[in-house]
């Protein structure tokens, strides 16, 4: 395999698609040495096949404020492989959501799918809609006029949308709504679903109760556990809300949290009521973590920072791609970090990764270690598929399960011969074998 070459040719075809072209090489360069072993990888032209997605939508999104004025919104989804089941990934509504950042996602999400051994192919979509300081008229009708396109291309067998940034129960509910009206049916169509028409428990706190099962695994490399460890945490919605609670549950102490705004510091630990309140800071659709330092004692906000200048045992990024650089990853190697599990979705830049791999700290990929949410996502269509829904004690048994093989997988195909393990490389390659030999037998489709 050529790697330069390949890169070359995508960055001619794909300019300016910065994140789709960071995640791609992330990959690749993982796959150099299992693909060069595997000469009908190449005759069957995998890679150029698995780089491009089978297709892309993209759309106008017009709807009315409460003003009675007209906005116009671009809407995509990206079906990117489905060589394993249905297309399967989030929808992000954010103003920063682009093509490059969806394709990004969806490339990503093949192999994360992969990796849960669950029958889920990789997809990913969303707008660059802001729900933030709308009211719920205003975000019910922009997702219902984005499911007008939307619903062409989906079903519970075709591709199956979930939320992601921005995109939550109330979004998920517009949209299900308007695909029931469109269709005539009541199917598995979205996942994310409220718990009384036909979503499963645990969905919301599943990605950060994953991501923390993952890193418990990898703390178990080491004799290690959470118990007494100091835990910086950013972001502050689901994926964050999820992962305090679960290491407080192991005894963690979780010292911190972000928003666009800069961080908060909280030396007594985020735990009891302090969880509770970041569901309703998140509710307030405000986007800011400063209200934190306000409500409760002795929490100190920093503006215009993230929390990796804070000493911890484990850094837990569960915020957006590329926050964490190469100068906080310096910060966290000199303030003892011993694990950094990805909860978000690319947050570490290629040169941060090469930090934490260059000290051999246990570092996590976000396609592993946030793997929880989509699985769970998987288990919610299992019960969709079965009409009928597992509690909460059966969701939380499957996912940790999951999560095990999963770390499993990774330690199989990346322990190296000084008997550090790779995760990134691990992944990748456990993620991508299945895939590959999956598209192998179904021809060049």
């Amino acid at each position: 395999m050529n790697l330069e070459k390949i890169m070359n040719d995508l960055e001619k075809k794909h300019p300016g698609e910065m994140e789709y072209l960071q995640a791609v090489r992330e990959v690749l360069e993982s796959l150099e040495e299992v693909v060069n072993q595997n000469p009908q990888f190449e005759a069957k032209g995998i890679i150029e096949r698995i780089v491009e997605p089978d297709r892309v939508l993209t759309f106008k999104v017009p709807w009315v404020d409460d003003n009675g004025k007209v906005h116009v919104n671009l809407g995509y989804r990206v079906q990117f492989n489905n060589a394993i089941g249905p297309y399967k990934g989030g929808l992000r509504f954010h103003p920063s959501v682009n093509l490059s950042i969806l394709k990004f996602l969806g490339f990503e999400q093949i192999f994360k799918n992969s990796l849960t051994t669950l029958p889920m192919g990789g997809g990913k979509g969303g707008s660059d809609f802001d729900p933030k300081g709308k009211s719920d008229a205003e975000i019910m009708r922009f997702c219902q006029s984005f499911m007008l396109e939307l619903w062409r291309i989906i079903g519970p067998e075709t591709d199956v949308p979930a939320g992601d940034i921005g995109v939550g129960g109330k979004e998920i509910g517009y949209m299900f709504g308007m695909y029931k009206k469109l269709t005539m049916e009541h199917v598995g169509v979205l996942t994310g679903k409220g718990r009384n028409w036909g979503g499963s428990l645990i969905r919301p706190e599943a990605t950060g109760f994953g991501a923390v099962y993952f890193a418990q695994e990898m703390l178990a490399t080491k004799g290690l556990d959470f118990n007494g460890r100091n835990v910086a945490v950013s972001g502050f919605g689901n994926v964050a809300w999820g992962a305090i609670a679960k290491v407080t549950e192991l005894g963690g102490k979780v010292l911190t949290i972000s928003g666009p705004d800069g961080y908060i510091y909280d030396p007594d630990g985020i735990s009891g009521e302090k969880i509770d309140y970041l569901l309703e800071l998140r509710a307030s659709n405000q986007d800011i973590v400063k209200p934190y330092s306000l409500e409760f004692q002795n929490a100190q906000f920093v503006a215009g920072k993230r929390p990796w200048e804070v000493k911890c045992d484990v850094a837990l990024p569960c915020a957006t791609q590329n926050e964490l650089g190469k100068a906080d990853a310096e910060n966290l190697i000199n303030n003892g970090v011993i694990c950094v599990a990805e909860g978000a979705n690319m947050p570490s830049t290629p040169e941060a990764v090469e930090v934490f791999k260059h000290h051999k700290i246990l570092f996590g990929p976000g396609k592993a270690v946030n793997a929880g949410g989509v699985a769970t996502s998987g288990l919610e269509m299992s019960q969709n598929a079965l009409k009928y829904n597992w509690s909460r004690e059966e969701v939380d048994a499957k996912l940790h399960e999951i999560m095990r093989n999963i770390h499993a997988s990774c330690v199989k195909y990346g322990t190296q011969e000084d008997g550090y393990i790779d995760y990134v490389k691990g992944a990748n390659i456990a993620g991508f074998l299945k895939v590959a030999n999956a598209m192998i037998d179904q021809g060049v489709i």
